[in-house]
């Protein structure tokens, strides 16, 4: 493995482990629920990451994985199947292929140096040959930010902030840093 694969897989841990970390405690309406005026939703997140990890570091480097996904099967992933989660999908089937996923990209980090070249094929004329490492860093950084995506929901749905909210201090600290924030926007709020 090359010595920068293994930092890079740390980090894609992390933010795997923070996306299931965000369903934990969550009933099967609010996991699947449109939190955003576009849909969003926390376990939908999870299944969009199941098919990015499977494609960037399965498919598009020549390691396609042995199991297959409905909504590339059927061509719906295009029109945005892969971001929300139908009822007849489980939390578990989902879950499960996400964990399912990673070890699969996991194997591909174990067995391919970061400047082995990849194919994706629907990207743009030019642009089709990157190297696995670069994929694994579009990876890393895609998971990253919907983690971020996935605690913010959640916060919004109950209070409850990342994994180190809690160091930060108590329901008392909270709400007087809450209460400066306010004040420093205060200033600015438009009059009605």
């Amino acid at each position: 493995m090359d010595v920068m694969a293994g930092p890079l897989r740390r980090y894609l841990q992390q933010g795997r482990d923070a996306m299931v970390r965000a369903l934990e405690g969550l009933d099967e309406f609010d996991a699947r629920r449109p939190l955003t005026p576009s849909g969003t939703n926390i376990l939908g997140l999870v299944k969009h990451l199941v098919g990015v990890e499977r494609s960037y570091l399965g498919a598009c480097v020549g390691r396609p994985p042995e199991f297959t996904l409905p909504w590339e099967e059927d061509g719906s992933v295009w029109d945005g199947a892969d971001m929300w989660v139908r009822a007849e999908e489980s939390r578990s089937y989902i879950v499960d292929l996400y964990h399912q996923s990673w070890r699969s990209s996991d194997a591909s980090i174990d067995a391919l140096p970061l400047d082995a070249e990849a194919y994706v094929h629907w990207w743009k004329e030019g642009t089709r040959r990157p190297s696995f490492g670069s994929l694994l860093v579009r990876v890393v950084a895609e998971t990253a930010q919907h983690a971020g995506h996935a605690e913010i929901l959640r916060e919004g749905l109950d209070g409850q902030g990342g994994r180190d909210s809690g160091s930060f201090g108590d329901d008392v600290t909270w709400t007087s840093y809450l209460a400066r924030i306010h004040a420093a926007a205060d200033p600015f709020r438009n009059p009605a």
